[in-house]
């Protein structure tokens, strides 16, 4: 650890003197910032490993509530094979620009008093699409505590699907 120690010149003296006083402390060389944040953890390890605790139980539990996610590819798949159908949660000005043949129009924040109009297809796989995936997690929770049981995310959402050149009804 780097202690400092004060020099004091004496009243009278010059700034050479004084600079020669103030020269015998030096300063040690600045470490990279991995020798500090390994001897950070090293120092602070219960801290350290409740941190690292933290976010695996983070991750763990995001994978597990927010349901299993489909490429662009498999829902093609599903819905050809297993008439899968497509929930698109994005805003209308977003489905106006681009979306799925046959997907259902219900904006995320709505999807929880018209989940009604899906009833009838609880038997088959309903695939939820957003912008970018992320938001899809909140619908695939509310049409689970609906009563479906085969609700899956699509990965990476319409700009995944956008960008494999998959068809989208404009």
């Amino acid at each position: 650890m780097y202690t400092a120690h004060l020099f004091c010149a004496p009243v009278g003296a010059t700034a050479a003197t004084r600079a020669s006083a103030t020269a015998a402390v030096r300063r040690p060389k600045t470490r990279g910032y991995m020798a500090q944040f390994i001897e950070f953890v090293g120092n602070h390890w219960m801290l350290s490993s409740l941190w690292v605790g933290l976010v695996i139980a983070l991750i763990f539990h995001r994978n597990k509530t927010s349901g299993e996610t489909v490429s662009a590819q498999q829902a093609v798949m599903l819905i050809n094979r297993s008439n899968a159908v497509v929930v698109d949660i994005r805003d209308k000005k977003d489905y106006d620009s681009g979306h799925i043949v046959d997907s259902f129009h219900i904006p995320l924040a709505k999807l929880g008093t018209r989940v009604s109009e899906l009833d009838k297809h609880k038997g088959v796989p309903v695939i939820v699409a957003c912008r970018l995936g992320p938001q899809s997690v909140d619908g695939v929770k509310v049409l689970r505590s609906a009563g479906f049981t085969q609700v899956l995310r699509l990965a990476g959402g319409m700009t995944e699907w956008r960008a494999q050149g998959l068809p989208l009804v404009q």
